[in-house]
């Protein structure tokens, strides 16, 4: 098995935090297009820094839509992953927007993929095979049908919504035995298919069971949690600083 993947969550088209990801040794980012600041322009610009810098993309698009799936996909993603996929016929029809055909129906656009020229059945089937398609598993009825999920042609992975996932369930994520038993499940239907995950590991315990579980991709940090938690730090040392020196003083 090979080592997991590290990953960082970003929510902006930093360049100079792209480059600090890349420094840091992360293995690749994710682009969250769905609730960050990333129209199209800005993420057609940021994904060949991203991928020159040596970085796996993954965009999280707008929507369980074709249009946002194949933009992402034809600026250069490596991968999707789609929200708000809800059932086993929801996430059939939708993940097909990641694959050109006859896998599924993915529109042709001689771009970048194709390195602005023509294209051949022979590329259009080396893409299907390399680029990532990952549903969103954060809705109970997607847990109920994670095995024929897992089964489809146009899918090859997923990644868990832990808090989405709860709140839809009528309660708040807080790894209790229902939220791990979600996971569980979820990861032994893609492991028994054979197939990839993309798991979220803000905490200790998460990254634990992603390590014990040979997750294939890790994410451990996110964009602006990361530089309020260093902020907080320097600013909590500085203040124990000042109230010293105020103590000493007197």
């Amino acid at each position: 098995m090979a080592p997991s993947k590290t990953g960082f969550w970003l929510t902006d088209s930093s360049v100079p935090m792209a480059e600090i990801v890349a420094s840091l040794g992360f293995d690749f980012v994710v682009l969250d297009a769905e609730h960050g600041m990333f129209d199209l322009t800005t993420l057609e610009a940021y994904i060949p820094v991203l991928k020159g810098l040596g970085l796996e993309v993954f965009t999280k698009v707008l929507a369980p839509a074709q249009a946002p799936i194949q933009q992402a996909l034809d600026f250069g993603s490596d991968g999707v992953i789609i929200p708000h996929i809800e059932d086993v016929d929801h996430a059939a029809r939708i993940t097909a927007h990641a694959k050109y055909p006859l896998v599924g129906d993915r529109s042709l656009a001689g771009g970048r993929v194709f390195s602005y020229g023509g294209w051949s059945q022979a590329q259009t089937a080396e893409i299907n095979e390399r680029t990532m398609c990952f549903p969103l598993v954060e809705h109970p009825a997607a847990v109920r049908d994670i095995e024929k999920i897992a089964a489809l042609s146009t899918v090859d992975g997923f990644q868990i919504g832990t808090s989405d996932l709860a709140i839809t369930s009528g309660r708040e994520y807080t790894q209790s035995e229902e939220d791990w038993a979600d996971i569980i499940r979820c990861v032994d239907a893609f492991k028994a298919a054979g197939k990839s995950w993309l798991f979220p590991a803000w905490t200790e315990t998460e990254q634990v069971f992603a390590l014990e579980n040979e997750a294939p991709r890790i994410m451990i940090g996110v964009h602006y949690h990361w530089i309020k938690a260093a902020l907080a730090q320097a600013k909590s040392t500085y203040d124990l600083l000042a109230i010293s020196d105020r103590i000493s003083a007197r």
